[in-house]
């Protein structure tokens, strides 16, 4: 008797610890490039196939069109798209109902492509969600949908004056929310208090760039290793690494638009990418990207001990991804390529599906998902060698990239947000 309770008591542990290990596998997408803001998630036993009906947990019809990308806590996800001539935040339960709606900004685009206005995705500490809009507006909102505090940034900072739409979208790091504003009327890097939405500081982003140059669409990010921590600020023909606590110029990276050959069209969409010993720099229009160590100060040209290599052929939009030490690089046309990391050496480079691709890759269970525009889903094997491991498509046109949280990706068509999830069968309500 006493055997059979010692074995009914440790197949109890069993259970217990394999549930914490689960827990501890389930990672929080708290906001676009995800925990650590590199697009990289450490959860396991991911889907690896879906379709229409396979694998689909369920689908939520979203009232308008959206190219954000979802933030996810715990059983909520956070979405925002346009709803008439509305911009609204979205908070979803992981079961695919509804939770509340919330409207923060007027003045939709109507405009199906990643420049609508409600283009910026939203942040979350588990608290609070915060959220920025193209016409400038920007709120946070608590748990149960009530808004904390709500400004308008063209209002405070001057009318926008780009040509395709504002959707970068602020990173959110300690107590801070950080956003830039780089355009025709202004070249701004600013910190805001979290909390209550109100100013800490604002910089003046120097930049010597021309036309359409000084356009960003690129959002900010925050590279930190042990207590160490710079903001990464990307557009005006530079990236420029500022301090956290008052914004100073630590160093700036150049040579992405040469003088030489200099091009007044060659506005930043594509963001950097953060990883504790490489920030990896895109361009535009198949311009350079460059591999920049993080502990550098000063200016960094073309030769400078901290450009750690220079390689052609950028991502115009789709931002790189970094996973052990391999840079990932999706172009808009379809053609995936793998770096080495710490020489800048061409590994691979493929072509994947045909079509448009705006999303950025993510890495998730040994895997690299890429999103192409017209809902097909390139998933490959992570490593140095292309292997194919699944081509998948959904009904639905796509900008966002995926968000991985709780075994499930997160897709937001612009039509419909799909729950993906493993051994999921059956079509979804």
């Amino acid at each position: 008797m006493n055997c059979v309770l010692c074995r009914f008591a440790i197949g109890l542990a069993g259970l217990f610890l394999t549930a914490v290990v689960m827990l501890a596998r389930a990672d929080n997408w708290p906001q676009w490039r995800g925990p650590s803001n590199d697009g990289v998630s450490h959860e396991t036993s991911l889907p690896t196939e879906w379709s229409g009906d396979r694998n689909v947990v369920w689908k939520f019809k979203m009232p308008g069109w959206s190219g954000s990308t979802p933030a996810v806590w715990g059983d909520r996800i956070f979405i925002n798209s346009e709803d008439a001539n509305e911009i609204v935040l979205h908070c979803i339960s992981t079961d695919g109902k509804e939770l509340w709606k919330r409207k923060y900004g007027s003045g939709a685009r109507n405009i199906r492509d990643e420049g609508n206005n409600a283009s910026p995705s939203p942040s979350t500490d588990g608290k609070h969600v915060w959220i920025f809009a193209g016409t400038g507006d920007m709120a946070c909102f608590d748990f149960d949908g009530n808004q904390v505090w709500h400004f308008n940034a063209q209002e405070r900072y001057g009318k926008f004056r780009t040509n395709w739409g504002m959707h970068t979208t602020p990173v959110l790091y300690g107590d801070r929310l950080y956003l830039q504003l780089l355009h025709s009327n202004a070249d701004l890097v600013i910190a805001l208090d979290k909390n209550t939405g109100n100013e800490v500081w604002k910089v003046h982003r120097e930049s010597d760039a021309a036309r359409e140059s000084r356009h960003s669409y690129a959002s900010p990010s925050v590279w930190h290793k042990g207590k160490d921590a710079l903001l990464i600020t990307h557009g005006g023909d530079y990236t420029i690494a500022l301090t956290l606590d008052d914004g100073k110029e630590v160093w700036r990276a150049g040579g992405l638009n040469p003088k030489a050959r200099y091009r007044g069209d060659l506005r930043f969409v594509a963001s950097p990418e953060v990883t504790p010993d490489l920030v990896v720099v895109p361009s535009a229009k198949h311009g350079p990207v460059l591999g920049v160590n993080p502990n550098a100060t000063g200016f960094i040209d073309a030769g400078s001990p901290a450009e750690l290599w220079h390689v052609r052929g950028t991502p115009d939009v789709p931002s790189p991804l970094v996973h052990d030490s391999l840079v990932y690089l999706c172009s808009e046309e379809g053609l995936l390529r793998c770096l080495d990391g710490r020489t800048g050496k061409e590994l691979y480079n493929q072509r994947i599906h045909p079509a448009i691709y705006r999303a950025s890759p993510v890495y998730g269970d040994g895997k690299i998902y890429v999103t192409a525009g017209d809902g097909t889903f390139t998933v490959v094997k992570a490593g140095p060698k292309y292997q194919r491991l699944a081509v998948n498509k959904l009904p639905d046109d796509f900008a966002a990239s995926p968000a991985i949280s709780g075994g499930r990706i997160y897709l937001h068509g612009f039509e419909t947000l799909y729950a993906i999830g493993a051994g999921k069968g059956g079509r979804a309500k």
